[in-house]
């Protein structure tokens, strides 16, 4: 081969006289100091990323340096003591800042260390890390978010893969994380956010939660979330369709809901109308609605009522008309809700035609129109099925408590929820572990969330109605 130099190229000798030729790029030797400079630059350059990306690791860190460099080891045994302090200052001074700008990215830092750990193993083993031109590409782990009992690991998915993938591997993954329970959370086109459950924060029933100095209708307290998080229903705006077994809970969820609107009742914002066909639910609580709306047991009577409420409700839109669209309680306009206790008894089981089409009309006209007035319904049934209910579409929030069958969840929480993780008719039927967990899926978030409602007993509802009855 012939020698050349930097800009020319070099042709390989070959003693075929009739080969194609064969042509090499030369090699350019580059000086070593220019060498040197480049990896300097590029070390430079990191460091100064990672002080804008991590602020407070790089003040730490030059902080730790210019100590050592000017005290030596006391120096940086007193810096220690003074951070220590201040530390343990801002937890209990600021326990919100200690959580937010302390603890919850340790932790989360330290769960994304474990899952880094195991993250190839467990693909792998789980058929989730495809083979490519004979290597293996896992999916990227992202952001780990850590609570005190979930975490949400964030995935960017393998080119060709689904979460519907991930959700079919979903128990494989919770064991190999060594958790209880995995859900596939869909975040974004061509990601996925894993939700995996550490520790059981339902597994106690709940007292009744005290009740609240004001009522927000769009976040009464009702409960814990499975992440530890408080459990709020929103009621204003919208209408609640609960569904669940005989002693799944159902009685708690309506009397929470009627607890957490007692500052409100009492301030004229709240109207209860209470109908109550079996006699021995909303009855035993009669004095609240007496006292704060109206109360209905006998279908006829129930009838009566929402066809009052309707004429009430189209009354009120007329007046409001061009003049607002969302409404907003008050004295005057107050916002009322509908409790229907076993809404199954007046649709399916009422064997008058004409009085379950007149309730049905009812129904369907309150949910329909009743929104943006300031009505909103609250049914409860143990039946799901489309016989049972017809307007059960109706409803946009829903909550499912224990349920006998798998296809029931759907029939509640809507197509595809058993799969996202809804398992209603896994929960326990003891009512010290399943009373009052449910799942709940709401019109602007499709995923369904695990939560448990506090357990109001009849004490608690006797304390709430003995105000009233004393009046």
């Amino acid at each position: 081969m012939r020698h050349v130099t930097g800009e020319q190229l070099a042709r390989v000798d070959n003693p075929d006289p009739f080969a194609s030729p064969a042509w090499r790029s030369p090699v350019c030797r580059t000086p070593e100091p220019v060498i040197w400079l480049v990896r300097l630059i590029r070390r430079a350059a990191r460091v100064v990323l990672f002080a804008v990306r991590h602020p407070l690791a790089g003040t730490v860190a030059g902080l730790v340096a210019v100590t050592w460099l000017r005290a030596g080891r006391p120096g940086l045994a007193g810096l220690a003591g003074v951070a220590l302090t201040a530390l343990v200052l801002l937890r209990l001074i600021r326990p919100a800042w200690f959580a937010r700008l302390v603890s919850g990215p340790a932790r989360n830092r330290w769960r994304w260390w474990f899952y880094r750990r195991h993250w190839h193993a467990v693909l792998t083993i789980a058929r989730l890390a495809p083979a490519y031109r004979g290597r293996v590409v896992v999916p990227v782990l992202g952001t780990v978010r850590a609570s005190g009992c979930t975490d949400r690991v964030s995935v960017r998915l393998v080119s060709g893969q689904s979460p519907a993938g991930f959700a079919a591997r979903a128990e494989g993954i919770a064991h190999g994380f060594r958790a209880y329970l995995c859900r596939i959370r869909s975040a974004a086109p061509g990601a996925v956010m894993p939700e995996l459950v550490r520790r059981d924060a339902l597994a106690d029933p709940m007292p009744a939660l005290p009740i609240p100095a004001v009522t927000d209708l769009r976040a009464l307290p009702a409960g814990r979330r499975e992440d530890g998080t408080p459990f709020a229903i929103r009621l204003r705006g919208t209408h609640l369709l609960i569904a669940g077994a005989t002693g799944a809970g159902k009685g708690s969820c309506l009397w929470g809901l009627a607890r957490a609107m007692l500052p409100a009742m009492a301030g004229g914002l709240v109207r209860i109308c209470a109908c109550d066909p079996k006699l021995m639910e909303l009855a035993f609580g009669r004095a609240l609605s007496d006292q704060y709306g109206r109360y209905a047991a006998d279908p006829a009577d129930i009838a009566g009522l929402l066809e009052n409420a309707v004429g009430e409700m189209q009354a009120r839109a007329r007046r409001l008309a061009g003049k607002q669209r969302d409404h907003t309680p008050s004295p005057e306009h107050p916002f009322v809700a509908v409790l229907v206790d076993e809404i199954a008894f007046l649709t399916a089981c009422q064997n008058d035609r004409k009085l379950k089409d007149r309730i049905l009309a009812a129904l369907a006209t309150l949910t329909t129109q009743g929104r943006a007035a300031g009505y909103c319904v609250i049914a409860a049934l143990q039946d799901p099925r489309k016989e049972v209910l017809s307007i059960r579409n109706l409803f946009p929030d829903k909550i499912a408590l224990r349920l006998d069958e798998p296809a029931q969840v759907d029939m509640v929480l809507g197509d595809g929820a058993r799969d996202r993780g809804a398992f209603c008719d896994e929960i326990s039927a003891d009512p010290r572990t399943g009373a009052g967990v449910a799942y709940m899926r709401l019109e602007a978030a499709p995923d369904p969330v695990r939560v448990r409602a506090a357990f109001v007993c009849d004490d608690d509802i006797g304390d709430m109605a003995a105000p009233c009855a004393a009046a």
